[in-house]
This record gives C-alpha cells, structure tokens and sequence, in this order.
C-alpha cells in the first residue's frame, strides 16, 4: 500500500501536524516531528491545510469560460428566467464546444481547490439528453482528480416542455446522480404537477432532489413549505436541497424563523451563492435553526452573469461580506459552508481532516482559517486521495 508522509500541516486549530496518507485516506496525524520517516514525505511547510472545497452548485455545460467573451445582456424588464433562458439558448448556438467549456470551467475549479461537486445539466425538450451525455463523457475523464454528481435540470421547464419528465427519468438510468426542478409556480405554474414529476421520480429510482428556486417572497417560501412536506412526507429528509431560494431573503423576522425551524425539521438543505443582486437566505438564522447550509459558484461567465472564478474560497469571502460576518467565528461559519456544509448537503463520505477520511485537502498561505476567508490567499497545493493534482493555478497530469 502507498504511503505519504505529510509533514508541518498547520491544522484549523493552529497546531502543527504530521499526517500519514495510506492508500489514499488520511491513516494517521501526530503532532509534527513524531512520526516516523516513510518512503515519501511532502513538507507542508507550516502552510494551512484543509478539507478540499466544496462546489455544490454550478452549470458544466453552459459556463463560456475559455471560450470567446460574450457580452452580458440584460431581461427588458428586470429579472425575468423566461428570457435568461431564451438568451442562453441564443449564446450557446454559437458557443465552443461543450465539452471543451465543461474541461475548462473543471481545471479551473480543481485548480482552486474544488475536488467534490454537483453541476446541474440541462435535461429537457429543447436539448434532449445531448448535454447529459456530453458531460457524462467529461467526468469519466476527470474521474481520478475530482468527484461530480450531476442533476438532471428542466431548465425550460417539467411540464412547459414536452417529454421532460420521460427524458429527466432516462437521464438517471444513463448516470444522473440526482432530480431537478425549475420555480413550480413562476415557471411551469402548477407546483403539485411539478413536484409530483420531481419526487415521483426520486421515489422511483432512489435518488435525491435539488430544486432551483428563484420565485421572491410568499411564492417562494410557500413552494419551500410544499418541498418540506413531500420531503417528510417521503422519508428523504437530508436528501433534498433547495437552490437559491431567494423568498427566504425577503421574508420578515416572524416568518423566517418559523420557515427556517420547518425545514430544519424536514432536513432539506439550502444553497445560496449570495448574488449580488437578489436578496438572499439568511446564513447565520437558517444555521442557528439548524438548517444545512452550502453553496456554489452557480454560474461562471455565461448568460445568466459575466462572474465567476471557480474560487470557493472566495464564494466563502462574499457570502462573509454580503451577510455582515466579521468575527472570527463568523468567518469561520462561511468556511464551513463551502466545506462541512457542502459535504453534508451532498451527503460525501469520507469527507474532513481526520482518521478514515480521504486525503482531499488543499493547503492555504495563512495562519488560520479566518484568514485564509478573507485574504483569499494564492497559489494553493491540492492534493487528491495523496497525490499531487494541481499547483500554482494549474492541474497537474
């Protein structure tokens, strides 16, 4: 068995470390100096070293990212997904080709340091299953360095768009790990229609639920009432997630407590990405309910918003900055939802720093994690399963 010695890791509580990688999870950590000299050993040189992030929402096959520049075009009447998605067909029409964007958006995530993620792909009746197997292809390559779920997303819609819900059940079979959905209400306007394909299919293949959820205020905290309720009613509590759920941003002090205490109870996860121009979820309240809490990079250089670096140690600084975090243990909290918290949304075993887990770890020029959130410190090592995978801004093959 293959053994790696990694000497001087600074750890989240500070102290340095030795920790012992057998056949690619973490065997043992002693306190640096004490332990013996294996075949192989990499310094970490007292830099700080942590869980890989966590990239628990974005889009491999309509990022742009390496392709020409595309300039932003704005909805004629503010924020309207109808027309987003209308304009992202026109872009793509003349984009490079998928698999050569998804290869550039994944080097640039795993170059930051994401090694686990979840990427919705657009499965419905203007694209078929195309996309699906284009991206299908792409994590097969990237199979030894990074580990992709992907969510068969009605991005035109369940019901608006003929022979969805027939292609969202075929794109399991071919190797979708989970189900989507598209705004019940303000898309496809018939939430029970909606969530009935969506939880029908998850009941019948055995596999969880992640919904995109834009729809403001009442509309969308009483769809994320409906998603608690099949989601209890079900038994899939911890295996469905909420996507931006914007309406709980909207919502007054009464009604976002008693919503966050419903769906602590149901289990179901939120992910917010903390855009710039929507309000969003309430990070500290919904982790104080105990609510799981993560996020993503969402969109990168596309048609939904020009943004986006792959960098979710940056998304952790953001999400810092837009919901008033200051103290450390604030900083610490948007760590948490770009690491621990994405793992448990996305249910991950063998995830962290610790005995038993796999050696998925990046290492950060910073003394402390409250730091690394707010100084966003560059270059990073990031290991996978032990072995080298990216250096410098760049993977290593």
């Amino acid at each position: 068995m293959t053994e790696t010695l990694f000497t001087n890791a600074r750890l989240a509580d500070g102290t340095l470390n030795d920790i012992l990688v057998s056949g690619g999870r973490i065997s043992a950590i002693d306190k640096a100096g004490k332990s013996a000299a294996t075949a192989k050993t990499v310094d970490i040189a007292g830099a700080l070293l942590v869980p890989s992030f966590v990239e628990g929402h974005i889009h491999l096959d309509t990022s742009f990212y390496g392709d020409k520049w595309i300039p932003h075009k704005a909805c004629t009447n503010g924020f309207d997904v109808h027309e987003r998605v209308a304009f992202q067909a026109e872009n793509m029409a003349a984009a490079a080709p998928m698999d050569e964007r998804a290869r550039n958006q994944l080097d640039l995530c795993i170059a930051n340091g994401a090694l686990q993620m979840r990427s919705h792909v657009m499965v419905d009746g203007s694209v078929g299953l195309k996309s699906l197997e284009t991206i299908l292809a792409v994590r097969e390559a990237y199979r030894d360095i990074i580990d992709i779920q992907l969510v068969a997303f009605p991005q035109s819609g369940i019901l608006k768009s003929p022979g969805t819900p027939e292609l969202m059940d075929e794109a399991i079979g071919m190797g979708a790990d989970l189900v989507g959905g598209l705004d019940p209400l303000s898309f496809d306007r018939d939430i029970k229609g909606h969530l009935d394909v969506v939880f029908g299919i998850a009941e019948k293949r055995g596999v969880d639920v992640d919904i995109h959820l834009h729809d403001a205020g009442t509309m969308g905290a009483m769809t994320i009432e409906e998603i608690c309720a099949r989601t209890t009613a079900l038994g899939m509590q911890g295996r469905v997630a909420v996507s931006h759920a914007y309406g709980l941003g909207d919502l007054g002090p009464d009604a976002i407590k008693k919503i966050a205490a419903l769906i602590a109870k149901s289990g179901v996860a939120i992910m917010t990405n903390a855009p710039g121009n929507h309000n969003f979820p309430p990070v500290a309240l919904l982790r104080a309910a105990g609510v799981t809490v993560f996020s993503g990079n969402d969109n990168i250089r596309d048609s939904w918003w020009p943004f986006g670096d792959g960098d979710m140690l940056r998304r952790a600084e953001i999400i810092a900055y837009r919901s008033g975090f200051y103290t450390d243990a604030e900083l610490a909290a948007a760590f948490d939802v770009v690491t621990a918290g994405g793992a448990k949304a996305l249910n991950l075993e063998g995830y962290g720093i610790a005995i038993g887990a796999k050696a998925d770890f990046v290492t950060l020029a910073a003394e402390h994690v409250a730091e690394a959130v707010v100084a966003i410190p560059k270059p990073r090592r990031v290991f996978k399963e032990g072995r080298l995978v990216a250096e410098n801004g760049a993977v290593v093959r």
